[in-house]
Order: C-alpha cells, then sequence, then structure tokens
C-alpha cells in the first residue's frame, strides 16, 4: 500500500476487487466516479477523530474513511444525473452520466452505496462496534435524516435551509466524525456536533461558489441552484449573508472539537478546511458593496468565468 497516500491505494484495491467480474463501462464508471478524488474531507475527518483517540491507521481505519467516501462519490454521480442538477462536469471531468450514459451512472452510484457497506464489512466485521457504524453510516444515507431525505427536501419549494443542509450534507459529515470515534471504542456523542458544522460549514460554501464562483475552481457547473430554484443558503438569505454564516459555522466547527490529545490538530484540519472552502476572491466580491444581492452575485458569477 502506498504509505504516502494510504486511502487512494486502499480505495484503489477494494474497487478492483469489488468489480472484478463487472462489465467494462461499468467498472470504468466506478473508476471514474471515485478518482480523481476531490478534497476527501470526510474520510480525512473520521481518520483524524479516530487518531485523535489513539487509534492507528490501519485497514479498520481506512475501511469505515472509505465507506463515507463511496457514499459520497454515489451521491455525486445521482446528483450530477438529467433528473437532479443535470451536470455536464464534476471535479473538472466529464460527469459520469455525461461520459457513460444515464443508465450506467444510476447503476455506478447504486453500486458504489452497496460498495461502501461491502467494504466495511469485510474489514471492521470483527470490531466491537462494527454494528453501530454500519448503523450510523445506515442513518446517514436514509430517507429519514440522511442524504437521500436531504436531496427530497431540496427540491420542495417550502423547505427549510437548515434542514436541507443537515440532511443531504451534515448527516455524513456526522458520520464520519462519529465512526472515527466508535473505532476507537470512546463515546461517539461529543464528536457529533463537530461533523453538524462542519457538514453544514461545507454546504454554506458550497452554495457560495454555486453563486458566485467558478467552474474552473468549483469543478462543476455553477449557478446550478438559482436555475433550479433549489433551496439553499444564498436564494434564502443573499450572498453577503451567507458568507458571514459561513464564517460563523466554521468556527462553530472549530469550537466544536472536544477536548482530545489530538485537540489541536483537529483544530487545524477544521481551519484549513474551511480556508479552501471560501475563497477570499468570493469575501471581496461580495464587501464590494454592503447591499450585495443575488442578482449582482450571478452576474459576476458570470462575468468571471
Amino acid at each position: 500500500m502506498n504509505k504516502a497516500n494510504p486511502m487512494e491505494s486502499f480505495l484503489t484495491m477494494e474497487l478492483h476487487a469489488i468489480t472484478e467480474k463487472a462489465p467494462v463501462e461499468l467498472k470504468d464508471a466506478v473508476f471514474h466516479a471515485v478518482f480523481p478524488g476531490g478534497g476527501r474531507v470526510r474520510p480525512a475527518l473520521c481518520l483524524e477523530v479516530a487518531g485523535a483517540l489513539h487509534m492507528p491507521i490501519g485497514n479498520e481505519t481506512l475501511a469505515a474513511a472509505a465507506s463515507v467516501e463511496l457514499i459520497h462519490c454515489a451521491s455525486l454521480v445521482h446528483d450530477d444525473m438529467p433528473c437532479f442538477d443535470n451536470a455536464d462536469t464534476r471535479r473538472g471531468l466529464p460527469s459520469v452520466h455525461k461520459k457513460y450514459g444515464e443508465r450506467i451512472a444510476l447503476l455506478t452510484g447504486d453500486g458504489l452505496i452497496a460498495a461502501a457497506f461491502e467494504v466495511a464489512a469485510r474489514h471492521t466485521a470483527a470490531h466491537p462496534q462494527f454494528g453501530e457504524m454500519v448503523r450510523v453510516l445506515a442513518a446517514a444515507v436514509g430517507a429519514s435524516d440522511g442524504l437521500v431525505s436531504g436531496q427530497a427536501w431540496e427540491d420542495r419549494p417550502d423547505a427549510e435551509v437548515d434542514i436541507v443542509h443537515d440532511r443531504k450534507t451534515g448527516a455524513l459529515f456526522e458520520a464520519a466524525a462519529v465512526m472515527g470515534a466508535l473505532l476507537a471504542g470512546a463515546n461517539p456523542e461529543p464528536w457529533r456536533d463537530l461533523g453538524k458544522a462542519l457538514g453544514a460549514a461545507y454546504q454554506a460554501a458550497d452554495d457560495i461558489l454555486d453563486a458566485a464562483g467558478r467552474a474552473d475552481l468549483a469543478g462543476k457547473p455553477v449557478l446550478q441552484d438559482q436555475g433550479r430554484d433549489v433551496t439553499s443558503l444564498v436564494t434564502a438569505v443573499g450572498l453577503r449573508p451567507a458568507i458571514k454564516r459561513f464564517h460563523k459555522l466554521a468556527q462553530d466547527a472549530a469550537n466544536a472539537v472536544p477536548a482530545c490529545d489530538g485537540r489541536d490538530r483537529l483544530v487545524y484540519l477544521v481551519e484549513n478546511i474551511a480556508a479552501r472552502l471560501c475563497p477570499p476572491a468570493l469575501v471581496a466580491a461580495a464587501d464590494r458593496e454592503e447591499n450585495t444581492n443575488y442578482q449582482e452575485a450571478s452576474e459576476y458569477s458570470r462575468a468571471s468565468m
């Protein structure tokens, strides 16, 4: 395994095993959906929480972290499809449905969800908290409080932004933090707030990037929320208040790191993530006028693309 990047090596090894007998186009689509990865923020959070609680990196920790990332990749494949965002690109490359067609894209997303639980079961079944980790992961995906529910709420005109963010994004971040604590045999409850706050900050930044960002920075089309009239932080409160809200959420996430030996490292990780999520150029654009509104932000985005 590549010691410099064990997560990428682990994901590659597991996906080769899982797709060994798959049709070539499905196997290719699965790898296209997972590599190259984005920030791998969710698995990093899982590993860092486990490490802060003295759980070394090994197959158990890598499998738990990888299972969260595979669910995330599956959600991106489905999110990009014509029935949702109809996005042509993802991470700077053609989206799965654009390159392989809608049928293969749908199956790729489904396959990645199944792969997440297969990877977790293969490497963590002997762990005392295996059952609870699987339950936490399933709930993060689910139709009640998970990302499936969040995706459904996003398309409703009466949806509350906090509910959409908490379920569509926060649930998987929460699962990553909680699973990291469970791996280390620690009480997971103090870690839930960290996952929720970081997830909320992440989704707020994504909404801001969509409204006032650039496609080359986002790695995907922008102005999607405005075009589809979906619930987002920017459409709800405006660009400038959204940026202020993002910074508060990022600070909340840093403050939510529980006391532990590795707390300073975790706080640094959270602050680093926040700095990457909301580029200074977006803040400068909003600060040029005290009363920046969503229409102005959209025009700025178009002009800068």
